[in-house]
């Protein structure tokens, strides 16, 4: 069962769609006002992030997309100054993260250099959800988008009003120009 589960993920990430707000609403619920422990278990509020705007990602580490690291790593120098890069490792579709804290961090920085922020592993979809996620698909806190992560390496985009402006799907690259034209 947990198999076809898997595979039943993996056809729907290939399908899944990007949701994009045509006009920015504010949010019902603040995106300032949350906080999240960083990999190394510090805590983070979110409230250090006014000003910027913010890619949120779940990644994993054994994963057909895992190469993104590279191009992540690449956006968050490339915009250094007005973008944050916020990664959150999942275990959540197909176990391709297993790993603990310690060894997603180690793998991130040896395998693919990565310097822009890595949180506490954790679930980013259905019940268990952190509050992140919560925050980015539940339309009664972000204001619209309701599509959770359907694979590993979604990523959402907040704008430097604390705004979610659009939900890409792992098929779509960080450099895509889907994404890059909204960080100028």
């Amino acid at each position: 069962m947990n198999i076809v589960k898997t595979i039943f993920s993996a056809v729907a990430a290939l399908f899944a769609t990007e949701a994009i707000s045509q006009n920015p609403v504010t949010p019902p619920s603040d995106f300032y006002s949350l906080s999240f422990k960083t990999i190394t278990g510090e805590p983070f509020k979110f409230e250090n992030l006014k000003g910027k705007k913010v890619l949120i990602v779940n990644t994993a580490s054994k994963c057909g997309y895992t190469p993104q690291f590279e191009e992540l790593e690449q956006m968050s120098q490339e915009y250094k100054g007005k973008l944050v890069i916020l990664g959150f490792p999942s275990n959540d579709f197909g176990a391709q993260d297993p790993g603990t804290n310690e060894q997603i961090k180690e793998f991130c920085e040896m395998n693919y250099g990565v310097s822009f922020m890595m949180m506490e592993k954790s679930s980013v979809k259905g019940a268990d959800k952190n509050s992140i996620y919560k925050w980015l698909s539940e339309k009664t806190k972000n204001g619209w988008n309701t599509t959770e992560p359907s694979w590993n390496f979604g990523k959402y985009l907040i704008d430097e009003k604390g705004r979610l402006v659009g939900f890409y799907p792992s098929k779509v690259k960080p450099m895509d120009p889907k994404i890059t034209e909204n960080l100028k």
